[in-house]
């Protein structure tokens, strides 16, 4: 593996930075504080075509590797974690499933606007008896001549409140347990469909999230996604994609929590002199930096397996468990850094310690990762 990024990749990377310093810095408190959904700056990630960035420019997408694609959502939850995490939910758990297991008719319809930016999608698996055990939903598909008729509750759907499309797993057949799932397309507006109030979160507070109902909801044959019974194994392709994503969110926040902290500890005088010059922070600085570049290159190592072919399912797991955990400790460190002020409400090491605690549970928590490792290891 080469550890040096291309020089498009270093272009990208500058250009995102460029973006988020001119766009979204200024806004990621004021959404943040009122829950607001970022619309133009997503409409002018849109336009950079950055809500497509690893899927063939056929489709609307950027062509990119998926390297650059977490590399870019890196620098955006450096600015603000909120909006990575929308373009990550749309990008890996919405449009993948399309991507990698969707009809020529479906790309054509469903991922196209996707990638361009002109739909927002969002993936609807958890409901309320069923989070880390997927197996355990309710949700029902029943065909009824040439449509299937969907029935259940669906929670903590990120994008929910937004989303054009909605990717959904449902049970076709019961009796066959977890393999009797299936996956299905759902357009906003569809008769049956409605979508809940945003809920009030911890943190990636302008993340918007909401219940799905889906009461006798009916949809077109063609809107099933694979084949019926394939439904857990687009859901967890899905979770291995959606990991990285994750993963470099964290890693985003804990960079943004070191910049503060040098920035802050270089200004902040106390007994005479910059509290940078005392040991004590100095040791903080290099934890949190050389824990950071640890993370970073688990990411981007999962991302190369996943580019060059490799399986890459345990990578995504060890990335995404050793980059939140180490977000979480980092993110503490740096209102430890600023002190007093650090816990003050408009700071944004208050903000990112908020922020940091969500990358442990969605998308699998830090206890599923470790199974998933497990697993891999002890086949």
């Amino acid at each position: 593996m080469d550890f040096l990024l291309s020089e498009e990749q270093q272009l990208i990377r500058e250009n995102i930075r460029d973006f988020t310093r001119q766009y979204l810095d200024p806004v990621a408190a004021e959404i943040d504080e009122n829950s607001r959904y970022p619309e133009e700056v997503i409409a002018k990630l849109a336009e950079m075509d950055w809500m497509g960035m690893p899927y063939p420019q056929e489709y609307g997408g950027a062509g990119l590797d998926y390297l650059t694609y977490v590399m870019v959502i890196e620098e955006i939850s450096r600015s603000c974690a909120a909006t990575g995490f929308t373009v990550s939910c749309h990008t890996s758990l919405a449009s993948g499933p399309i991507f990698y297991y969707g009809t020529e008719e479906q790309k054509q319809k469903y991922l196209v606007p996707l990638c361009k930016g002109q739909h927002i999608g969002a993936f609807a698996v958890t409901e309320p008896g069923a989070g880390t055990d997927v197996g355990a939903a309710s949700s029902t598909a029943v065909l009824d001549g040439d449509e299937y008729v969907l029935n259940g509750t669906k929670t903590f759907t990120s994008n929910g409140p937004v989303a054009d499309t909605f990717v959904a797993l449902a049970y076709t057949d019961k009796a066959k347990g977890p393999k009797g799932m299936s996956t299905f397309i759902i357009p906003k507006g569809t008769p049956g469909l409605r979508v809940g109030e945003h809920f009030m979160k911890m943190g990636i507070r302008a993340s918007q999230t909401s219940e799905i109902i889906l009461k006798d909801c009916r949809i077109p044959r063609e809107n099933l996604l694979g084949s019926e019974g394939q439904g857990l194994k687009i859901a967890m392709a899905s979770f291995d994609n959606g990991r990285m994503g994750i993963a470099a969110q964290a890693v985003g926040i804990a960079q943004a929590a070191l910049d503060e902290s040098l920035s802050y500890s270089k200004q902040r005088i106390q007994f005479g002199k910059p509290i940078s010059k005392n040991q004590a922070i100095q040791w903080m600085l290099a934890d949190m930096a050389t824990d950071i570049d640890a993370a970073r290159f688990l990411t981007y190592r999962a991302a190369f397996m996943k580019d060059h072919g490799f399986p890459y399912g345990k990578e995504a797991a060890m990335a995404k468990v050793f980059a939140a955990e180490m977000a979480n400790r980092h993110a503490s460190k740096a209102v430890q850094i600023h002190g007093g002020y650090g816990y003050i409400k408009g700071q944004k090491v208050e903000r990112l310690m908020r922020d940091a605690k969500i990358t442990e549970i969605y998308e699998g928590t830090s206890e599923a990762q470790r199974m998933v490792i497990a697993g891999n290891l002890l086949r």
